[in-house]
């Protein structure tokens, strides 16, 4: 009854088994903090783990807000013609909303860099 649901359990525990014992095999160096990085081969100048400030996040968030502001206006743009004013009305309303969101960041400081 349960036959495909145990094989396909099985196949995944053996891949991710698998994939275990081929990084085992094939990875440089058992602790990955202390290795160089991969690209520019620098040495670290600070500990990979360590925080960032928190207006970092909230800087994130609003380029989040921006770009899905754009996710939304390519396929919006495509057809408002054949939509018409309710199409019109609900980019209002989502930009309206956007620009709450973008008042509220600039009253809790996130756009001011210094």
């Amino acid at each position: 009854m349960f036959a495909g649901v145990a094989w396909t359990l099985l196949v995944a525990v053996a891949g991710i088994v698998g994939l275990y014992g081929l990084h085992r095999l094939v990875a440089v160096s058992s602790n990955a903090l202390t290795s160089l990085p991969f690209q520019s081969g620098w040495w670290p100048e600070e500990h990979a783990l360590s925080r960032y400030h928190v207006r970092w996040y909230l800087a994130t968030l609003v380029f989040l807000a921006f770009d899905v502001e754009m996710l939304f206006m390519y396929p919006w743009a495509v057809v408002v013609a054949r939509m018409g004013v309710t199409a019109v009305i609900e980019m209002f309303a989502f930009l309206a909303a956007l620009l709450v969101a973008v008042a509220w960041a600039w009253r809790e400081g996130v756009l001011r860099w210094a």
